[in-house]
């Protein structure tokens, strides 16, 4: 979902100091009395309307060890997840793992040809 613009905070504020109830100006601009309060907040607490930029989310578990995770692939394109999860520094889960090698591009899959799993990637 998208942040409201400046301008229709501007103009939600606008109406407030010229003495418009919440519930008028809410349905004037189509929005929750809930977002006015926070808006009259805001501008309490930081003299701002603007947006507030996000946060983000929590750093990646294996983040420092990708290129690890790769070279144990290489070395090992027959190792389920359990083994190279063993392996590697960090105590994470076999999910994360995979979810590792699913953004890195790899992938283990098993060949009929050589009976075995085998590392595909695109490098």
């Amino acid at each position: 979902m998208r942040a409201y613009s400046l301008d229709l905070r501007e103009r939600v504020v606008a109406d407030l100091d010229a003495g418009a109830s919440q519930a008028e100006t809410a349905r004037k601009y189509r929005v929750s009395t809930r977002w006015l309060y926070k808006l009259r907040r805001q501008r309490e607490t930081t003299g701002d309307l603007a947006p507030r930029r996000g946060q983000g989310g929590p750093s990646r578990a294996l983040a420092g060890s990708e290129e690890e995770l790769v070279d144990f692939v290489r070395q090992s394109p027959d190792a389920t997840l359990a083994e190279l999860r063993e392996r590697l520094a960090t105590k994470v889960s076999t999910v994360t793992v995979w979810r590792a090698l699913k953004r890195l591009g790899l992938t283990l899959k098993k060949s009929s040809s050589c009976g075995g799993a085998v590392a595909s990637g695109r490098g």
